[in-house]
């Protein structure tokens, strides 16, 4: 009988079906979805995915099966475009939490987030006064950029202390 030069429709179909459900379909559904009998769907499923007996099945099958790859693939440019547009349809229905969510994933996608964890190991209680203060300094000259944005200034402090402290002329 010989290898057919080409697919037929029934083919075409049961290779459509079968990729396009992956995973929530059986070779024998997607047989008897494409039109084959019922009685033979099994024998004709297990026949149209053997690369012998069907070689241009299982080529169609192959094909469809990279392009849906190709069609899904997750990509930096797919990712961000998508949560763009997931940011937008939240916007547009007033999900600000969504669209924030949205917003900080593509920033992290991006590289404009560093997630950093820091792990100690020992408790305070089991340091020395001196090693106590000693960390503390280290803590403030590490984070003292930071700090400077978000303290007041000395002398604001001292001055508020000055004015909460009753004077000596008013005691008497």
């Amino acid at each position: 009988m010989g290898v057919p030069k080409r697919l037929t429709e029934m083919q075409k179909r049961f290779a459509e079906y079968l990729v396009f459900n992956e995973g929530r379909t059986t070779g024998t559904d997607a047989a008897i979805v494409a039109g084959y009998s019922k009685d033979r769907a099994r024998v004709e499923a297990s026949e149209l995915q053997n690369p012998r007996l069907s070689p241009l099945v299982v080529s169609y099958i192959g094909r469809l099966r990279e392009e849906k790859l190709r069609k899904y693939e997750v990509t930096y440019d797919k990712h961000v475009a998508e949560l763009g547009k997931i940011r937008e349809e939240a916007l547009k229905k007033g999900a600000f939490s969504a669209a924030t969510n949205a917003e900080k994933n593509r920033g992290m996608a991006a590289g404009l987030y560093v997630e950093r964890k820091i792990i100690k190991h020992g408790k305070l209680e089991d340091m020395t006064e001196e090693q106590l203060e000693a960390k503390m300094k280290k803590i403030l000259e590490d984070y003292e950029p930071i700090l400077k944005n978000v303290t007041p200034e000395k002398p604001k402090l001292e001055k508020s202390k000055a004015k909460s402290q009753p004077s000596k002329d008013s005691s008497k």
